[in-house]
């Protein structure tokens, strides 16, 4: 065999600088979350008693955070922080990773609905700075998703409409930016509209407390669909559309629309796509009806759907004012919750729940990770938002690889510690101005 020349096999690799640090971008959320007194936060809500973990819990909570920032998903991951050189950057000393798995067994029920407090307060304070809508109107979407677990010991995982094990959060969000309003750690055999009332009122109470003042706008799929959604919506003076499922009812509805009263709206297929609105009574015993907006589309040709049906129905009950082509346009644009969601799984590591311990505490483990990293998205929103980065919603791991995931060198000098970064990366005069913007951020902490 002939040897290689290549210049990558002559590379000589080497673990001796002991000035190197990795994810050395972190220092843009950690540095907003200071700003914001995260880790304040943390210490002054959740108080886990005479529990092991009870101690330090602002710093570990915020260990956790950083790791799940940095692309961990796991408990283990959070040793790649554990470096000298990476505690400059995060600001504090970084537990190991045994110590994190104590604090996070430690939690008991009324802990998680702390650590949601926590998230809470986190997005009044960055709203009320600037981060939020202010008086401008503001639409929620809202829904639930599968987090999959596979140990058959794990405490309120289960079996739900998708077959797969795992819990069901019911989680809401921003329609514009993907902010999280709020969650709630369900188990996985959960029904959607279990406890949606309730959700609905804690999500219109977050969002108001965070600086909303605005009219507020809630967008449902069909699970949603029930008289208390509506009623907690009402009682909140908040504007709804859900979609409504194809009942009998509905169906003999929508047969009795003449063809003249479908308007034509864009579609990819030529002549493919109408809407048209009727009254209708949602609920029983409701003594006045709701605008009804009908979708309808073609089935695509060749499917084989095409075969037994003219058209496919969604339709969808609101009580907003307001043109129908624009209200169904914008109840469609309810599915970009479905991005936020992956971003959740795939950047604030919801796509599984880390606990390898099988025994009764293993599930305040799995919902303490899904509230933080409710919380490490929510920061990761506001450092692009805030740092100007981009007008646009960026997802996390989109930031990890243009911002956080940075390798950079640092050196002391005359009391000063100075981090250097690589001279030609792309993204140095937004990572500059970003850091510039968040230092210059202020906030009245109370």
């Amino acid at each position: 065999m002939q040897a290689s020349t290549s210049a990558l096999e002559c590379l000589i690799v080497t673990f001796d600088d002991s000035n190197a640090v990795s994810n050395s971008g972190l220092i843009l959320p950690i540095t907003l979350a200071e700003r914001l007194g995260l880790r304040d936060l943390f210490d002054s809500h959740i108080d886990l008693e005479d529990r092991p973990g009870r101690a330090n819990v602002g710093r570990k909570a915020m260990a956790i955070v950083a790791s799940i920032l940095a692309g961990g998903d796991c408990i283990d991951d959070t040793a790649i922080l554990e470096s000298p050189n990476a505690q400059v950057i995060l600001g504090q000393i970084m537990p190991a990773p045994s110590t994190l798995g104590v604090f996070l067994r430690s939690f008991e029920t009324s802990d998680i609905a702390d650590v949601e407090r926590v998230a809470a307060l986190l997005l009044e304070r960055a709203w009320l700075a600037g981060a939020g809508p202010g008086d401008e109107p503001l639409t929620i979407d809202v829904d639930s998703t599968i987090c999959q677990v596979y140990g058959n010991k794990k405490e309120g995982a289960g079996f739900g409409y998708t077959k797969v094990r795992g819990y069901h959060p019911h989680l809401a969000a921003v329609g514009k930016t993907g902010d999280i309003l709020g969650i709630v750690t369900r188990e996985g055999n959960a029904n959607t509209a279990r406890g949606a009332g309730e959700f609905v009122t804690q999500v219109i109470n977050n969002a108001r407390a965070a600086g909303a003042t605005g009219e507020i706008t809630m967008r449902f799929d069909s699970g949603f669909y029930s008289r208390a959604v509506r009623d907690a919506a009402s009682a909140g003076d908040v504007r709804i559309c859900i979609t409504t499922r194809m009942s009998k009812r509905l169906k003999g509805i929508i047969s009795d629309i003449q063809e003249d009263a479908w308007t034509s709206i864009p579609y990819w297929l030529e002549g493919g796509a109408d809407v048209a609105e009727v009254k209708y009574r949602a609920f029983a015993r409701d003594r006045q009806d709701v605008r009804l907006i009908v979708g309808r589309t073609k089935p695509t040709p060749g499917s084989q759907l095409a075969l037994f049906s003219d058209y496919d129905y969604h339709a969808f009950i609101t009580d907003r004012q307001g043109e129908t082509l624009f209200l169904e346009a914008d109840h469609r644009a309810h599915a970009q919750i479905e991005l936020v969601i992956k971003d959740l799984k795939g950047g604030s590591r919801w796509n599984h729940v880390p606990s390898r311990y099988m025994n009764a505490n293993a599930v305040w483990l799995a919902l303490v990770w899904l509230a933080i990293g409710a919380i490490a998205h929510n920061l990761a929103r506001f450092t692009a938002r805030i740092g100007a980065i981009t007008e646009t919603v960026i997802t996390t791991p989109k930031l990890r690889r243009c911002y956080f995931q940075i390798a950079g060198h640092i050196t002391r000098s005359a009391r000063k510690v100075i981090l250097h970064l690589e001279e030609h990366w792309h993204y140095k005069d937004k990572f500059l101005e970003a850091l510039d913007r968040i230092r210059k951020f202020e906030i009245a902490i109370t």
